[in-house]
C-alpha cells in the first residue's frame, strides 16, 4: 500500500488526499505536513543529518524530525508517532505555529509544497536514530545553529533555515512565557 498524504487549502482545509510522492512532483501539491524541534534542558536543539537515500534532500542537516499526517490522522499524533519511529523519542509536544512554504530539491526534482504544522518538545535522555532514515544526530546551541545557517545554508533543509530562527523564539515563549 502506498503512503497518501492530505491535500490541504491555504487555510488547512482538507480537500483531498494523494500518495506522497505524487504530491511532490510537477511543483507539488499543496499539503499538511509538520516539524518537530526538540529542545534539551540547556535550551540546544537536536538536528538529524537525512539519510542520504532520502527521496529528497537527502543528506542535508533538518530539524529533529518532519513528515505527513496520515488521511484520517490527526496531526500532533502524527507528529508523535514520527519522533517514536525516526528516533526513539516519547515527549509531550507543544504546537508552536504554522507556516507555507514550497522547496525544490534540486537532486531529485521532487518539491515541497507544505503547510507545516511546527511542534517543540523537550528531552532528556538518549535518543535511537534508525538509520533508515537518520545519517547522524548532534546538539547545536541556538547561537551556533543561527551562525551555521548565516554562514553555510546549503548543508541545511530549505525549511529548516526558513523557521529555526522562529522556532526557538516560540519555544522560548512556550517554556519562559513570563518573558513575552
Amino acid at each position: 500500500m502506498t503512503e497518501q498524504v492530505i491535500l490541504v487549502d491555504e487555510t488547512d482545509r482538507v480537500v483531498g488526499c494523494m500518495e506522497k510522492v505524487q504530491a511532490h512532483e510537477r511543483g507539488g501539491a499543496l499539503h499538511r505536513a509538520f516539524s518537530i524541534f526538540i529542545f534539551d534542558d540547556a535550551g540546544q536543539l537536536l538536528l538529524q543529518r537525512r539519510n542520504e537515500r532520502k527521496y529528497h534532500f537527502g543528506g542535508l542537516w533538518s530539524n529533529a524530525c518532519c513528515g505527513h499526517p496520515r488521511p484520517g490522522e490527526e496531526t500532533l499524533a502524527a507528529a508523535g508517532r514520527r519522533l517514536g519511529e525516526e528516533l526513539a523519542i516519547d515527549v509531550r509536544l507543544y504546537p508552536l505555529f504554522t507556516f507555507v512554504y514550497r522547496a525544490t530539491d534540486a537532486v531529485s526534482g521532487l518539491a515541497e509544497n507544505e503547510l507545516d504544522h511546527v511542534f517543540g518538545g523537550l528531552h532528556r535522555g538518549p535518543c535511537g536514530p534508525d538509520p533508515e532514515e537518520i545519517d547522524a544526530t548532534c546538539w547545536m546551541t541556538p547561537e551556533s545553529l543561527l551562525t551555521e545557517l548565516g554562514e553555510t545554508p546549503g548543508v541545511f533543509t530549505p525549511w529548516f533555515g526558513k523557521v529555526a530562527e522562529r522556532a526557538i523564539m516560540a519555544w522560548n515563549d512556550v517554556i519562559f512565557p513570563e518573558k513575552s
